[in-house]
């Protein structure tokens, strides 16, 4: 059990991988000059609630953790919000909670409402990633899509998902993102990207052309925190990983970012603060059991989504708290 089983930094470009899963269309890409001039919105606790996947007793985790907060909670949805949920209920209740809150574009929503040819699940999968797993995603999306095809209007609606927002969270930046500063499906928000000393470069250039604080993301499902020392003060990167699955061994919730000044309604995972306002993972105690029977009537043994992901929905992935948890990286 450690901290080096998620997957490592994409090294190559990410629009260089034609095969369907790993392609990822150039026009997912934007310049992180983008941020400083977006529209900013006020938050008083902000919940970044990336991967949901289809489950819906998440969605109702979240809700209800939301109504025990003493201020205005706004939600961001910030992609792959779909996924496993291929019942025409469970995908209609999925939709219609996300929007009632602020929804972003994930590559799994993008590549659902979109006519991209020969993306696949719109992963953007690195060359370290195994072809049977991305085969498999791309047979979870194409079996998504058909239940989407049989609801235009929500696929329209997903088609006009911004990919990223801003928000203001007393004197936080927040940038919200579905993959990184760069790509909707961009893979440099992941925990060993974001540990090479390679990367630093582009970071120091991100956080300057931005003049963003935070960027809150989800797009690897997996949970990162990183802190970063900059010559223009404290800057994070955040990564919630999962709000609908496992994000550590041995545990059966999911895992959201909240950002305020006021203390959460539950005990953070992990967190740091910065400017007085405090930045957390905190889990989201869905009803393991209800989910894991949803998960089964629809993906039972020898599917592709119970190949890839039944394990760590039952019993996490191989990784501790402590390899997400916040670290201090001196970028100058």
């Amino acid at each position: 059990m450690g901290c080096d089983t998620l997957r490592p930094l994409n090294a190559a470009p990410i629009a260089s991988l034609r095969t369907p899963g790993r392609a990822c269309p150039l026009r997912w890409s934007y310049p992180a000059t983008i941020f400083a001039s977006a529209p900013v919105r006020r938050a008083e606790v902000l919940y970044v609630a990336g991967g949901l996947y289809g489950n819906v007793h998440a969605l109702e985790a979240i809700s209800a953790l939301a109504a025990r907060e003493t201020q205005p909670v706004t939600i961001a949805f910030n992609g792959d919000f779909h996924w496993f949920d291929i019942d025409d209920e469970s995908f209609e209740r999925i939709d219609r909670g996300v929007a009632a809150h602020c929804a972003l574009a994930g590559n799994v929503e993008v590549a659902l409402a979109g006519d991209d040819e020969g993306i696949g699940c719109g992963c953007a999968y690195p060359p370290e990633v195994a072809p049977e797993t991305v085969e498999r995603s791309n047979r979870i999306h194409a079996r998504l899509r058909q239940t989407a095809l049989r609801f235009p209007a929500l696929l329209a609606r997903l088609a006009r998902l911004p990919m990223h927002a801003l928000f203001e969270v007393g004197r936080l930046r927040i940038a919200v993102v579905h993959g990184d500063a760069g790509n909707l499906a961009g893979w440099r928000f992941d925990r060993q990207a974001l540990d090479d000393p390679g990367q630093a470069d582009w970071l120091r250039a991100v956080f300057r052309d931005s003049l963003v604080d935070v960027f809150a993301s989800s797009h690897t499902c997996a949970p990162v925190f990183r802190i970063f020392d900059t010559r223009g003060g404290e800057r994070a990167v955040i990564n919630n990983g999962a709000a609908g699955m496992p994000n550590f061994a041995a545990t059966r919730h999911g895992l959201i970012t909240r950002i305020a000044a006021s203390r959460a309604p539950v005990a953070a995972v992990y967190g740091a603060e910065l400017s007085t306002v405090r930045i957390e993972a905190i889990p989201v105690e869905y009803d393991a059991p209800a989910w894991e029977r949803a998960f089964l009537a629809d993906w039972p043994a020898g599917t592709p989504a119970h190949e890839s992901y039944w394990q760590r929905i039952l019993r996490g992935p191989d990784l501790e708290p402590v390899c997400a948890a916040p670290r201090r990286i001196a970028l100058g």
